[in-house]
């Protein structure tokens, strides 16, 4: 397919957990490169109602779903309900997902499994959902899973989702390796601090806020990792899957641990 071709064709991308956040920015992002969007949340339908509304605002459409990620298998089916409703389905970001702050040895085993659905069985499900409609539908896709800097490397605090974003980061390759023949590519974003309610920054200016231990020195923006899940659903990234994208200003080359506890600038200098 010429990248013509490509702009012309009818496209059609799901974004779980798009109400807010990484999510929401992705959702807005892809609308205005040109697809209809199909946005799920959780608890916050003013959020998603939000997202639609900028959504519509690109002209594009937009439908809403809400999904319940630790209700699995049902909750996968959201996937199938706003494909029917858009026409179609050639792009899957998954992007909903949950954490804990909790020391190992005080997590019970509930708070695992819940962590464990929404942000490994979850985007296990909804891929298996998408890339099935992909392959009837003949024309590929692109699938993407927002994962984290811990897919990479551990956190204190947070052991079930350091094992789901690793355990996602290798479904990914997995994935990769699987669909290829079928025309579908599927890669994983490894986000590092972003402003996003998630992490209690909700309308930060990123470039107001200091972050000694990020190489970059300040947190990200949710649109920064939009941008990136832009390019590997966009045609000029045809060539690329099994990859992770970490957009994390810089964060892994010093330890995810040590950029986010760092208190000052000391370490810049020999």
């Amino acid at each position: 397919m010429t990248l013509q071709e490509h702009i012309d064709t009818p496209r059609v991308a799901v974004v779980t957990g798009s109400d807010s956040g990484i999510g929401r920015a992705t959702a807005v992002r892809l609308a205005r490169d040109g697809f209809d969007i199909g946005v799920t949340w959780h608890r916050d339908r003013d959020g998603a109602d939000r997202t639609a509304d900028e959504v519509r605002a690109q002209g594009r459409r937009a439908a809403v779903r809400q999904a319940d990620l630790s209700d699995l298998p049902a909750a996968a089916a959201v996937v199938d309900a706003l494909a029917d409703e858009l026409g179609g389905i050639d792009v899957l970001v998954n992007c909903a997902g949950t954490g804990t702050a909790t020391p190992y040895l005080d997590i019970g085993l509930d708070t695992l499994r819940q962590v464990l659905d929404v942000d490994l069985a979850g985007p296990f499900l909804c891929g298996q959902r998408a890339a099935r409609r992909m392959i009837r539908q003949g024309r590929g896709g692109r699938i993407v899973n927002i994962t984290s800097v811990h897919e990479h490397q551990p956190r204190v605090g947070a052991a079930p989702y350091c094992a789901a974003k690793g355990g996602l980061g290798l479904l990914t390759q997995v994935m990769a390796l699987e669909l290829a023949e079928h025309g579908i590519t599927v890669n994983s974003v490894a986000p590092g601090e972003i402003a996003t309610p998630m992490t209690g920054q909700t309308d930060t200016d990123v470039h107001d806020e200091e972050r000694p231990g990020i190489p970059l020195g300040r947190p990200g923006d949710a649109r920064e990792v939009a941008a990136v899940v832009a390019f590997l659903v966009g045609p000029e990234s045809s060539y690329v899957t099994g990859a992770s994208w970490a957009v994390d200003g810089g964060m892994l080359r010093m330890g995810p641990q040590a950029g986010s506890h760092l208190a000052d600038d000391s370490w810049r200098r020999i």
